[in-house]
């Protein structure tokens, strides 16, 4: 299904939010540290909009404690039920038992926590460690057995994406003694970030000896390719670069050479989790645990400027 039809399909109206009072649910959004967060969020909205959901957004900054103190806020509100993309995986259960104790359904976007799977709904999310596996196998089939010294910016320390896409990652050169990882550092996702951790790879490894860049996603590569570029060397092919999102400028990229692999991550959770939210709230079905979203690899044999025509409206 093409990212048109998915998109037009999980927005039509359900009946039992369009029938009954209105129902009130508030997002707790990490914040907009990458191009791909905001896309999540503006199609979050235009979800709950289509469905005649109040919505209560609350943009944490990049900080567990707001995240925290917006849920405490939404159960004195007495919401219908809570959406949150968590900051980081740990430190939650205090306040998802609160929202047990409010009767007040919590599903997870985008990324999990470690906590007991009854203190939330489910968690609509892609496969983090599948990504990293669809990356790094990438990049096994791109070496062929050539000798390649990989760099990587890393997610923010501690998130589930950071962990899980690094585990993948990992998992897939495993085996392959031509691909080694030499340096590995965070980049919090931000395009900032990237660049000036890139630079610092650079400045320690010299650009003629790095292979390739691997980063958690795309911000940090777009970013990490204007480093490579002032560097004087051509990314995407002095430098292969693969990363994980596929956000409109990543398809930019690719159409123009500078990257070489993308995978995507569909901002279209809030969809998912409301058509389950609709089902728990009028019949009382339990979904599943995990809801997995699709994702699919992009390259530069794609048409990447369609795609980005496509994709350059949904608020990234």
């Amino acid at each position: 299904m093409n990212i048109k039809s998915t998109l037009l399909a999980s927005v039509v109206a359900l009946a039992p939010f369009a029938v009954s009072a209105e129902v009130t649910i508030g997002f707790s959004q990490i914040g907009s540290e990458s191009g791909w967060r905001a896309a999540e969020t503006t199609v979050t909205k235009q979800q709950a909009e289509a469905r005649g959901i109040n919505l209560k957004f609350a943009d944490a900054q990049q900080k567990q404690e707001n995240q925290i103190s917006a849920l405490r806020s939404f159960i004195a509100q007495g919401v219908d039920a809570i959406l949150i993309a968590p900051v980081v995986a740990t430190g939650w259960d205090e306040i998802l038992e609160e929202a047990k104790d409010a009767d007040i359904p919590v599903i997870l976007l985008d990324r999990t926590v470690d906590a007991s799977d009854d203190l939330y709904l489910t968690a609509v999310t892609s496969d983090l460690v599948h990504e990293g596996m669809v990356a790094g196998q990438w990049l096994v089939d791109d070496q062929a057995g050539a000798d390649c010294r990989i760099v990587e910016l890393q997610g923010t320390t501690g998130s589930s994406p950071a962990i899980d896409r690094k585990k993948g990652f990992e998992q897939a050169i495993a085996g392959h003694d031509n691909l080694e990882i030499v340096r590995s550092q965070t980049g919090d996702f931000t395009r900032s970030q990237g660049k000036v951790v890139m630079e610092s790879f650079l400045k320690a490894e010299g650009g003629e000896n790095i292979c390739a860049l691997y980063a958690h996603n795309d911000d940090m590569a777009v970013g990490a390719i204007q480093a490579v570029r002032e560097a004087g060397l051509k990314p995407g092919v002095d430098i292969k670069i693969v990363a994980i999102d596929a956000v409109p400028d990543a398809h930019l990229a690719l159409a123009n050479g500078e990257m070489n692999a993308t995978i995507e991550l569909t901002p279209n959770m809030a969809g998912p989790a409301l058509d389950a939210l609709a089902s728990y709230l009028a019949y009382g079905t339990v979904p599943p645990k995990w809801i997995q979203t699709e994702s699919r690899l992009y390259t530069a044999a794609d048409d990447n400027q369609a795609v980005y025509e496509i994709k350059k409206g949904l608020g990234y």
